[in-house]
């Protein structure tokens, strides 16, 4: 019982850092340029110009709903059922996340 609420409660921390990303990147369409300018410029052209930040964190925060909270044609395949695959997904959503952070 403990493992199935365990389980639980990693499900909904994924799907609430999912809608955050995607508010993040939606927020960071409108105002790409408030936080941390004075501190770097490197990251820089991934926001202003083209929002290339903006846009994969938004693909990333819909692909993690979706892969915790599935439609009927994912749920039970191959990939949703892979433990693997979460594992190295995540870190690079995280990648993401900070950099968007960082250069917003």
């Amino acid at each position: 019982m403990g493992r199935l609420i365990k389980n639980h409660l990693a499900r909904l921390v994924v799907m609430s850092a999912g809608v955050y990303q995607i508010v993040a990147a939606i927020s960071g369409l409108f105002w790409p340029k408030i936080f941390f300018d004075f501190f770097s410029r490197s990251l820089d052209p991934l926001v202003k110009p083209v929002p290339i930040l903006q846009v994969l964190n938004l693909l990333i925060g819909f692909t993690m709903i979706a892969w915790e909270w599935p439609l009927g044609m994912i749920a039970g395949s191959a990939l949703h059922r892979s433990i693997v695959a979460r594992m190295v997904f995540l870190p690079v959503a995280v990648l993401a996340s900070v950099l968007l952070y960082q250069a917003t």
